[in-house]
C-alpha cells in the first residue's frame, strides 16, 4: 500500500540538536516542508557518511523552506553521546529525533520489529503534514542529500504550479510538462 498522501499522525518525541534536548512534535511540522529521514541506528556504519552528506547540504534545505529530521529508535541520549564521540556527526544542525518506542517508525512503516530498528527510509512530508515522496533503501545502501534536495525542489513547484510536472532529472529552471487535461489522470 503506497503512503503517498498520507498524512502524518499526531507524535510528540525528544530530540538532540545543537547541544539541548528538545520537544518536536506535529504542530511544529505543519506549514512547511519536512524531511524524516529515518536510519537504523547510531554507532553504525553507514548511517555516519549518509548523516554527514545530509548535513552538508542542510543550509539548502533550510533556504528551501524545509526543515530536516535525522530519525532513529534510539534515545536522545544515545544521539548526544553519539554527537559527542564522532566528528563526522558534530557537523549535524538538524534535529535528531529519538524514537525509542518505535511510533515514528511504525507510522512512517519502516520499523522492523525483529530487529527492533528502521529501515533507511526517507519522506518528504508537505505543508499540511501529507507525505508527498518515500524511498526505503536496504540497511547496506546509502542514500544521497544531492538528489532528495532535487525531489524538493520539484515537489515544491508542482505543489506551486499545479498545471506542470516535473520529468525526470528536473532541476529549477529546466523546462516542464503541460499534460493535457484528458491526460492527467494518467500520469
Amino acid at each position: 500500500m503506497s503512503l503517498i498522501n498520507k498524512e502524518v499522525s499526531d507524535f510528540e518525541v525528544y530530540s538532540y540538536h545543537k547541544g539541548a534536548f528538545e520537544k518536536v512534535s506535529k504542530a511544529q511540522i505543519m506549514g512547511k516542508w519536512n524531511v524524516f529521514f529515518f536510519y537504523p541506528a547510531d554507532f553504525t556504519f553507514v548511517c555516519p557518511t549518509e548523516l554527514e552528506d545530509l548535513a552538508n547540504k542542510y543550509e539548502d534545505f533550510k533556504k528551501a523552506g524545509c526543515e530536516v529530521y535525522g530519525v532513529s529508535c534510539d534515545t536522545h541520549f544515545v544521539h548526544k553521546a553519539w554527537h559527542d564521540a564522532s566528528e563526522r556527526i558534530k557537523k549535524i544542525q538538524y534535529p535528531m529525533l529519538a524514537d525509542p518506542t518505535h511510533a515514528l517508525a511504525r507510522d512512517f512503516e519502516v520499523y522492523i520489529e525483529t530487529d527492533g530498528v528502521a529501515e533507511r527510509g526517507t519522506f518528504v512530508v508537505n505543508p499540511e503534514g501529507k507525505i508527498v515522496a518515500y524511498e526505503v533503501n536496504a540497511g547496506n545502501v546509502g542514500r544521497n542529500a544531492e538528489e532528495l534536495f532535487r525531489k524538493l525542489q520539484a515537489l515544491q513547484f508542482v505543489a506551486e504550479h499545479g498545471d506542470e510536472v516535473c520529468p525526470a532529472k528536473w532541476k529549477p529552471g529546466a523546462e516542464t510538462l503541460k499534460p493535457s487535461l484528458d491526460l492527467v489522470g494518467m500520469l
